[in-house]
């Protein structure tokens, strides 16, 4: 028996996650992710499919990050009709994730098409509505940790904990054929061992072939110790100054990791108390959720749980769902540190934050996670001397900060780690979802340390694996 893999998406770039794992009797897809670029690239790469969504039998979804999961509503749009199987922590955040996305999708359509009227173009259509999302959730089937389940006729999946975000998933797949059987492990996206409030990666064993991430293949994290410090002294600088602090983040784990620091920084005294707001509806509900699955939580964390602590700083942070209490925070004059999505800073309320800060020099932009090309939040980590927003050009003034060592996905060390850990039957590693260059570091990296000659697939590219 031959499987064939096609890398649709996330292939020789960070967003739009998506590859096809064909065997002879069935189609399985390994994610469905947005893809992030220009508004037109937008919308024409994740608007069409290259294969027919009704032919295909199931999906696995790795976690609930958009550009993991976001193109769904699109998929079932578009006809398929099979199973989507997640873990539960996944399927609960994919409850406010994916209509969140829809919502998005149809501001920023209207948004367009005001222009458009004004230039006598016709009438654009979101690639999918809030209601349309909220109809493929009813696809969503949630599969624990280590449980095993039949998922085609010739498919067996398995999920181990990645620990990148809440409920996120090594997915190993098992493909039966009458002689022979082989195991492939899908590791995108991983995350780092040793950070607080997840568990560590699992590593599955006996396994074949591994399609492996590299969005920081050529990059080491700073200490988290150091990056907690760092963190520390940018905000007591910038409230000595009198200025905010804002911090683009992502509504899902970024955000629920930062309140997480901030408030372990005032808990030691590292820094004053200061008032904190989370400000999106997504962000509240998302970080619910993470209460709600606690035992998903490292034993540190679950343990301070028990003695009736709040990792997540619950009594030090203002959670804002309410538009116009979003809009009163512009009018506040003291030092505050505003957390705020979307993480690249694309869409949603930290626009309007941005917009109301940059400009002036007494505030800082804290940048705690990757930004993708083409997006503002590069503009902002290139230090740009102006940045667009809205459509109108503003003076970077802010302080700009970049800690990348809060990132939740490992880097080149943990990377090379994590293959040497599952390497003992390993015959082939394929490396997606990396700038080309974060790929081809670690793809020389791996050559280097490990005797192995992984592949960067281009998107499209189909491999055959036995």
């Amino acid at each position: 028996m031959t499987v064939a893999i096609t890398f649709l998406g996330g292939a020789r770039t960070v967003t739009g996650s998506m590859h096809l794992v064909t065997t002879n009797s069935s189609n399985t897809i390994l994610d469905c992710g947005l893809f992030y670029g220009h508004r037109d690239q937008y919308y024409d790469v994740n608007s069409a499919f290259s294969f027919l969504p009704e032919n295909v039998d199931s999906c696995v979804l790795s976690h609930a990050h958009i550009d993991h999961c976001g193109n769904i509503p699109n998929l079932i749009k578009k006809g398929f009709r099979g199973a989507i199987h997640c873990t539960p922590a996944t399927r609960d955040l994919c409850r406010y994730m994916l209509p969140d996305s829809g919502h998005v999708q149809e501001e920023d359509i209207r948004y367009v098409n005001k222009i458009n009227k004004k230039r006598g173009l016709p009438p654009r259509q979101p690639l999918y509505t809030k209601k349309e999302a909220e109809k493929s959730l009813k696809f969503l089937r949630s599969l624990e940790y280590h449980k095993t389940l039949s998922i085609n006729e010739d498919v067996n999946l398995t999920f181990y904990d990645a620990g990148h975000i809440l409920g996120s998933a090594v997915s190993v797949l098992d493909i039966k054929a009458r002689k022979k059987s082989l195991r492939l492990a899908y590791a995108v996206d991983l995350g780092r061992s040793g950070m607080p409030l997840l568990r560590d990666p699992e590593s599955p064993k006996d396994i074949d072939y591994m399609i492996i991430e590299s969005t920081y293949g050529g990059r080491a994290h700073e200490d988290i110790k150091e990056a907690e410090d760092e963190l520390a002294r940018v905000i007591t600088r910038t409230v000595k100054r009198g200025g905010k602090v804002i911090i683009p983040s992502f509504a899902l784990e970024r955000t629920q990791l930062i309140v997480f620091f901030i408030s372990h920084l005032m808990k030691k005294k590292k820094i004053g108390k200061i008032p904190i707001f989370v400000d999106g509806p997504l962000a509240v509900n998302l970080t619910k959720v993470f209460r709600s699955h606690w035992s998903y939580f490292d034993e540190v964390t679950q343990m301070d749980i028990r003695n009736n602590e709040d990792p997540l700083g619950y009594e030090a942070v203002t959670y804002i769902k309410n538009v116009n209490q979003s809009k009163k925070l512009n009018e506040i004059k003291k030092p505050v540190i505003i957390i705020s999505g979307s993480g690249m800073c694309e869409n949603g309320r930290i626009l309007h934050h941005l917009k109301n800060n940059v400009e002036n020099p007494r505030n800082t932009i804290v940048v705690i996670g990757y930004m993708a090309e083409d997006t503002l939040g590069r503009s902002i980590v290139e230090k740009k001397k102006i940045v667009r927003i809205f459509g109108r050009p503003y003076d970077m003034n802010a302080e700009v900060v970049i800690i990348n060592a809060f990132s939740s996905h490992a880097d080149k060390y943990a990377l090379t780690d994590y293959i040497e850990s599952c390497r003992e039957k390993l015959k082939q590693i394929f490396i997606v979802h990396g700038d080309i260059e974060q790929s081809e570091a670690l793809r020389q990296r791996i050559s280097r340390k490990l005797n192995m000659k992984p592949r960067i697939p281009a998107k499209g590219e189909v491999v055959y694996v036995k």
